[in-house]
C-alpha cells in the first residue's frame, strides 16, 4: 500500500471514531453486554436442572470465564472461570452442561459459516490465484456440513452420546459427571439453541457496524455472510485468544479484500471487535474474580 493511501485511511479512521461515527462505535460497544448477556442467559438455562443461579450471578461468571480464557487454546479456560461461582460439589457436572451450551453456539457457527461458504466461495475463487483453492473450499465446506448435521443430531439426542460413552471402558468413569445432560430436555435445548442464534446475529451486527465505521464498503448482505465465514474459521482452527488477533487479521484480509481495497480499515475492524468483545469483557471479568472465594462449601 502506498504511503499517501495509508495516511488517508488512517485519517478516515480517526475522523470516524472522533467525529460523526462516534454513535456507531458507541452502538458496537453497547452491543457487547447484550452479546455476553445472552450467553449468561444460555448458561443460566443450562444449569437449571443442577443448580439455580440468578441472572446477575450468571453474567458475572460469564465475564470471569472470558478473563480465564484469554491464554488457553480455543478459550477452553472459560469453563474454569464460570464454575468458580458454583458450589464445589457441583462444578464437575456443571462443566458438562456448559460444554453443551457452548456446543449449541458452535452448531450455529457451523450452519451460518457453511451457508456463507456457499454464497461467497465463487467470489473468493475468482480472486484467488491458487489452483487448489477450489478443491480446498469444496472439501472444507463438505466437512463443515457433515459435522453440522451430525452435531444437530447428537445435540438433540444426548442419550445416544451417553450410551456410546458408557460402552467405552477408558472414559466410562466420566458418566457420573455427564449423565446430568439427560436432564436437558428438548425444550431447554431448543431455547439454548435459539439464544445462540440470536447471539450470532448480534455478532454479525457488531462486525458490520465496525466495517461501516472503518469505511470497508462490503454491503450488509455480503458482510453478513463473509463475517459468518470468518467466525467459522476462528471456531474450527485452534488458537489462543491473546494470539488470535494475528489470525483475525489474516482471515479478514483474505475474506474481505475481494470486496474492498481498504486493508487498513479491514485490520482496524478486526482489532476493534477483538478489543470490544474479548479484551474489555476480560478486564471486567478479572475484577469479578478478585471478589469471589474460590473454595466454597458444597
Amino acid at each position: 500500500m502506498q504511503q499517501p493511501n495509508l495516511i488517508g485511511h488512517l485519517q478516515k479512521i480517526q475522523a470516524a471514531v472522533t467525529g460523526q461515527g462516534k454513535w456507531v462505535l458507541g452502538l458496537v460497544i453497547l452491543l457487547m453486554p447484550v452479546n455476553w448477556g445472552i450467553e449468561a442467559r444460555k448458561w443460566q438455562l443450562s444449569l437449571r436442572s443442577l443448580h439455580s443461579i440468578t441472572y446477575r450471578q450468571a453474567f458475572r461468571a460469564i465475564l470471569s470465564g472470558v478473563s480465564f480464557s484469554l491464554n488457553t487454546p480455543n478459550r477452553i479456560g472459560e469453563y474454569g472461570g464460570r464454575i468458580l461461582f458454583l458450589p464445589e460439589g457441583k462444578r464437575g457436572r456443571a462443566v458438562s452442561l456448559t460444554i453443551a451450551a457452548s456446543f449449541s453456539q458452535l452448531l450455529i457457527t457451523l450452519t451460518m459459516g457453511s451457508a456463507g461458504l456457499f454464497l461467497i466461495s465463487e467470489r473468493l475463487l475468482a480472486e484467488g490465484s491458487n489452483s487448489n483453492l477450489r478443491i480446498w473450499i469444496t472439501v472444507f465446506r463438505s466437512v463443515v456440513v457433515f459435522f453440522a448435521c451430525t452435531g444437530f443430531l447428537l445435540y438433540f439426542r444426548m442419550t445416544w452420546l451417553l450410551k456410546g460413552i458408557g460402552l467405552v471402558p477408558g472414559i466410562r468413569k466420566l458418566l457420573p459427571y455427564i449423565s446430568v445432560l439427560e436432564d436437558m430436555d428438548f425444550k431447554v435445548l431448543l431455547r439454548v439453541l435459539v439464544l445462540s442464534g440470536v447471539r450470532f446475529l448480534v455478532f454479525l451486527i457488531q462486525y458490520n457496524l465496525m466495517l461501516q465505521l472503518m469505511d470497508v464498503q462490503t454491503g450488509w448482505w455480503t458482510g453478513l455472510w463473509t463475517v459468518s465465514v470468518l467466525f467459522l474459521l476462528l471456531a474450527t482452527l485452534p488458537t489462543v485468544a491473546l494470539l488470535e488477533l494475528g489470525l483475525r487479521w489474516e482471515y479478514s484480509v483474505m475474506l474481505f479484500s475481494p470486496y474492498s481495497g481498504n486493508t487498513v480499515g479491514i485490520l482496524a475492524s478486526a482489532t476493534g471487535i477483538w478489543l470490544i468483545n474479548l479484551v474489555l469483557p476480560a478486564i471486567i471479568g478479572s475484577l469479578f474474580i478478585l471478589g469471589i472465594r474460590i473454595f466454597r462449601e458444597p
